[in-house]
């Protein structure tokens, strides 16, 4: 039965918000959203009986004033059995005694229904509030899940958008929305069927005008819908603009392009004012006719009293009446157009969940993974594209032992980062294998064979927070002991302790606080205490002073001691110490030996050699 009436309450709902072919595309929105009310079924069928209270609610006060108003005037007017019944009354012919037990009963039934319409706005609101808390887990969920590849095809600020302003426009949906819609139709009919039982002559005089605030309503609604669409499409500009802007701010002023800048700005800036004001202007168009058609109405039923001259409360209740039908019709085009936008919100927030491009568990047994991987690494005629027209990596094969190091070597381009990339299975590969101790990485489980690699990328990347949460990861089975230990075998301990607030200093966003050479260590210290069988490290010390790569020096021999290393080096020193160096070039392997052979050679290696680290050479000399 809750189905039924749920699958009624959306198609009605689909179709008067949307007349259009789109209605069975927003009716199936719809009903995923509300999946997601499912675990909160009970608040959301007590919204409804709330909804319907307050609609039966409506007409009853209307019709109290106006039996004191014609009792007022007409003493000896006989008051239904049932109303004196529940206002207390023993003589109807007492005027005084009943005009007191009715304003009381008033009072207590305002009360009431005040009462009523706290609770049907908290539950509401609250179920909006739970609906999105879980939707946007799921859509988080979702999205860190993605593989890679999807991060290089969508920009981050879309992202975002998805998981926090459009999750929160489907909230308008449940706070300003669907059950407001229905809570006001309800109280329309309801009064619209009081007022035909009791006239429906006068009834029909009053609204006369009402076809054409149908009318009204409905161009309203487009219009504002499209003036919306306008302005999310600016803001979404305005947003793109500015994060763009402040992550560049730097280039912007050392190159004095501020002026240049702010004028981009300011047509961005334009059609963001000029979508709000057509918005605005139907509105300041919208509400000056519904007063001018309530003012006619009015004016019909004053009219309509006064030649039948009918009695003065059946005006009263009317004016009321009138005014409990005007007033959603307001609001209630503004709030279709509220789900209107909740669905478009809906319809980019599950393109994200359908999103299939996602690292997937196979399903072996997993029993032989329960052992510590050792780091003995295969690459086995791989072949990988990051799409399937262009392949930055060709027939990539070689052997990694346990404990062994490997220096990866060549120019920009040469799908150096690839291969550490697929090696954590961050992307797809398109023909191959890739194997450790034996098993091919796709068949152990995803948490495993991340934990037991070490990532320490050139490009370090810190987050808010204090050092410690860095370092740890905010991980509750790390105590702050294990990596102060950490920090003193890499001599980042004094470092440390110099800060402000040593372990708690607040690195900042990206870490802007710290050097490029003091977030580098911060990366090893983390990677060390996570201490990972296979340690994949991007070394990065071309671009910091000669203490800072020192200390990076010798934490790199700290970090690749005793364990699998895969390094793409950009020192000599690495270099010399790996046991394998292979040499790539457009994605092909030229060369594989240590740093001697490969001399020898006279080859890639050595032009590479010849190029890039005599200075290095002569430094180490």
């Amino acid at each position: 039965m809750y189905n039924n009436q749920r699958y009624i309450l959306f198609t009605f709902v689909a179709i008067m918000s949307n007349p259009s072919k789109k209605k069975a595309v927003d009716l199936l929105l719809m009903k995923r959203v509300f999946h997601f009310v499912k675990p909160y079924r009970g608040f959301f069928i007590a919204s409804l009986t709330l909804a319907i209270i307050m609609a039966i609610f409506a007409p009853v006060r209307p019709y109290l004033i106006q039996l004191t108003v014609n009792k007022s005037i007409h003493n000896n007017l006989p008051i239904p059995h049932w109303i004196q019944q529940i206002i207390f009354l023993k003589n109807s012919n007492n005027i005084f005694q009943f005009i007191i037990n009715i304003t009381i009963f008033q009072i207590v039934f305002l009360l009431v229904e005040s009462a009523v319409r706290f609770a049907f706005a908290f539950i509401t609101s609250w179920l909006g509030q739970n609906v999105v808390k879980d939707l946007r887990v799921t859509v988080y969920q979702k999205v860190v899940s993605l593989n890679l590849s999807q991060f290089d095809k969508t920009p981050i600020g879309t992202l975002t958008t998805r998981t926090i302003n459009d999750i929160e426009s489907i909230n308008d949906i449940f706070s300003d929305g669907f059950i407001q819609i229905v809570a006001d139709l309800l109280t329309i009919i309801i009064t619209l069927a009081t007022m035909i039982w009791m006239d429906w002559r006068v009834t029909l005089v009053s609204l006369i005008p009402f076809p054409f605030l149908i009318v009204a309503t409905y161009y309203f609604k487009e219009s504002v819908n499209k003036s919306f669409m306008k302005v999310r499409n600016a803001v979404a500009a305005l947003n793109a603009f500015v994060q763009e802007h402040l992550t560049g701010m730097h280039i912007v002023q050392a190159f004095a392009a501020e002026d240049r800048e702010l004028a981009k700005f300011n047509v961005i800036n334009k059609e963001h004012r000029n979508a709000n004001i057509k918005a605005i202007f139907a509105y300041s168009v919208f509400f000056p006719v519904v007063e001018l058609v309530l003012a006619i109405s009015t004016g019909l039923l004053v009219w309509w009293v006064a030649d039948k001259k009918l009695d003065a409360g059946l005006l009263v209740a009317f004016i009321l009446y009138l005014n409990l039908i005007f007033r959603p019709l307001r609001v209630i085009a503004d709030k279709f157009n509220v789900i209107q936008m909740g669905m478009i919100a809906a319809e980019r927030v599950f393109k994200v969940l359908d999103n299939e491009d996602v690292l997937k568990e196979t399903t072996v047994d997993r029993q032989p993974f329960t052992e510590p991987i050792k780091g003995q690494i295969s690459f086995d005629k791989v072949w990988f594209a990051y799409n399937e027209e262009h392949y930055v990596l060709k027939d990539i094969s070689f052997d990694v032992k346990a404990g062994e190091t490997v220096a990866l070597v060549g120019h920009t381009g040469s799908g150096k980062t690839s291969i550490i990339s697929l090696l954590n299975r961050l992307y797809h590969i398109q023909k191959g294998a890739i194997n450790i101790d034996g098993v091919n990485i796709v068949n152990y489980p995803i948490e495993k064979l991340r934990s037991s690699i070490g990532v320490v990328l050139q490009d370090v990347f810190l987050f808010s927070g204090s050092v410690l949460d860095n370092i740890t990861l905010r991980n509750p089975l790390i105590s702050k002991q294990a990596a102060i230990d950490a920090c003193k075998m890499i001599d980042l301990h004094d470092f440390i302790m110099q800060l402000p607030s040593d372990y708690d200093y607040n690195v900042m966003e990206r870490g802007n606080t710290l050097s490029l050479g003091q977030r580098q260590l911060i990366s090893f210290a983390r990677a060390l205490l996570y201490n990972p069988a296979i340690l994949i490290l991007d070394e990065a010390t071309s671009s910091i002073d000669t203490e800072s790569e020192l200390l990076i020096q010798k934490a790199i021999d700290t970090l690749i001691a005793d364990r699998t290393s895969i390094v793409i080096a950009h020192r000599l020193s690495t270099i010399r110490k790996a046991n394998k160096i292979i040499v790539l070039d457009k994605g092909e392997i030229k060369e594989i030996g240590n740093h001697d052979e490969l001399l020898a050679l006279g080859g890639f290696y050595s032009k590479l050699h010849e190029m890039s680290y005599d200075k290095q050479q002569n430094v180490v000399s």
